[in-house]
């Protein structure tokens, strides 16, 4: 890790830590950020296949690109979206006991495209009246 990349980490540490988190709830948010990307970028696929959801089952599988079979495959989504609601539930009910920093309840924005970060904290007052979140998701915390 570079000393810039451990500025960047330390600040956004800061941040979240301003917003009501803990410092482990911002460690555990950056790490679901980073599983939720892997999880786009393999949703996106290589040159091995891609990971698809089955439409009966809603279960994880792995489609192989030579072959086109598919396989079971490890969901990591569901795990980081439990946790990411948990951490999220945890902070809004002020359980830390900062109630000065727990003002107003934070929501989180899951974005898609891995060719960014995948999670964004969106705080009251980030999405302006008339607008929805995907339009400007940008102006909430992103974690990366």
């Amino acid at each position: 890790m570079t000393k810039t990349e451990a500025m960047r980490i330390t600040r956004q540490q800061a941040t979240l830590m301003q917003l009501g988190f803990s410092m482990a709830d911002a460690a555990s948010l950056r790490r679901i950020s980073m599983t939720l990307r892997r999880w786009h970028v393999l949703e996106c696929g290589n040159e091995r296949g891609s990971i698809e959801r089955d439409e009966a089952t809603g279960r994880a599988i792995w489609r192989s690109a030579e072959t086109y079979k598919t396989y079971p495959a490890r969901d990591m989504e569901t795990g980081a979206l439990k946790r990411l609601q948990a951490i999220l539930d945890a902070r809004n009910a002020c359980t830390y006991g900062y109630k000065q920093l727990c003002e107003g309840a934070l929501t989180a924005y899951i974005q898609g495209d891995p060719r960014g970060a995948a999670l964004y904290i969106i705080r009251p007052g980030d999405i302006p009246e008339g607008q929805t979140v995907d339009s400007c998701y940008s102006r909430g915390i992103v974690v990366y």
